[in-house]
């Protein structure tokens, strides 16, 4: 069977060419005998690939000489409770935004640790904007700022960064790491899940400013402190060695398309492709207000949850597959992660107008 076009809002596609290279060393990585998920993760072999994975990761989003990066596990969930285990002070005060699902999950763990000031919220509304952030309501001295730049589930994304003062900034990137460029100078610490722009499942990317590294204190359970981490170079345990090694073959394969840069470029013209056809149809409509509308999760509906079935049914016909809205949403959902190409948006648009055309 000929691939798809596989629009999964994750795990999602991974670039055909890192496939391919993965398949080739599969059974002998580079002439050494065997498969990189056979090694052991302290040989000298291994250590090349996860510091190379590490490099090129720095160099893509050009992350300061004064931030650790760190190849984790357990998900960006596990990151919910790691952040304010690591992050509080005697303040002990985060503010947060509650923009979507899983900024709402980041909301009710942080509620164990530290008194929590949602700041913004758009849940009455089912989410279907971004919230307006009122600098008035931020908390000065909070210990540190939490928000969700795109909302994978509803499809928005917020495309300021909030100004925090001196309050370190984290931020959920999960779902559009990679995809823009930003300045990660402006953060204390970023996270995201690969499975959706840099990966497999199992790897969670930490990237923390230095000075908060001192914050974490030493009853913490040993691998929930940040430093446990730092301190052995990433090697306190077993990280998850094979998805460190696709991850850096993302890596690379973003580099030589030009960068991050170039990436996002390409993202605006696939986004473009989809919200055009939306904006100039008979029958879809798009969840979400257009000024908050994310690149990498287009979510829309025909108007008729039945034509919603059938429309996805015979899409995954036509090859293009994993359309389906999450259920508090319903409708379609389109996740154009970096990896999926630009044809995969020509096909679906060209589905798109001969359904609308045939199904009014």
């Amino acid at each position: 069977m000929e691939r798809v076009f596989n629009f999964s809002a994750g795990p999602s596609v991974l670039p055909e060419s890192v496939l391919k290279i993965a398949q080739a060393e599969l059974m002998n990585y580079k002439g050494c005998g065997t498969s990189v998920m056979e090694m052991s993760h302290r040989s000298k072999i291994y250590l090349e690939i996860f510091d190379n994975s590490t490099a090129l990761l720095k160099e893509i989003m050009d992350v300061p000489d004064n931030y650790k990066i760190l190849f984790l596990q357990g998900g960006a969930s596990t990151q919910f409770a790691m952040i304010p285990m690591n992050l509080l002070t005697d303040k002990k005060t985060v503010d947060i935004v509650d923009s979507g699902h899983w900024a709402h999950l980041a909301v009710k763990e942080s509620i164990k640790f530290a008194k929590t000031n949602v700041v913004a919220s758009s849940k009455d509304s089912k989410y279907d904007h971004f919230p307006v952030l009122d600098p008035a309501k931020f908390t000065p001295d909070a210990d540190y700022f939490h928000y969700t730049s795109n909302n994978t589930i509803f499809g928005t994304k917020l495309s300021a960064i909030p100004q925090t003062g001196n309050v370190p900034l984290v931020c959920d990137m999960s779902s559009n790491i990679l995809s823009e460029v930003y300045d990660v100078s402006k953060f204390g610490l970023i996270y995201a899940g690969a499975q959706k722009n840099m990966g497999p499942a199992g790897v969670t990317v930490v990237i923390i400013r230095d000075d908060l590294l001192a914050r974490s204190p030493e009853s913490l359970p040993t691998m929930f402190n940040y430093n446990t981490h730092v301190n052995a170079d990433g090697m306190y345990n077993t990280p998850p060695t094979y998805g460190v090694y696709l991850a850096g073959l993302v890596y690379q394969w973003v580099k030589d398309l030009g960068g991050v840069s170039a990436v996002h470029k390409i993202n605006e013209e696939k986004a473009g492709l989809i919200y055009d056809c939306i904006d100039n149809s008979a029958i879809y409509k798009g969840y979400v207000a257009k000024q908050d509308r994310s690149l990498m999760n287009i979510t829309f509906n025909s108007g008729n949850e039945e034509r919603d079935n059938k429309f996805c049914k015979e899409a995954e016909k036509a090859g293009l597959v994993n359309l389906k809205g999450y259920r508090t949403v319903g409708g379609m959902r389109v996740s154009t992660y970096n990896a999926m190409p630009i044809e995969g948006c020509r096909a679906l648009v060209e589905f798109m107008k001969k359904f609308e055309m045939e199904n009014k």
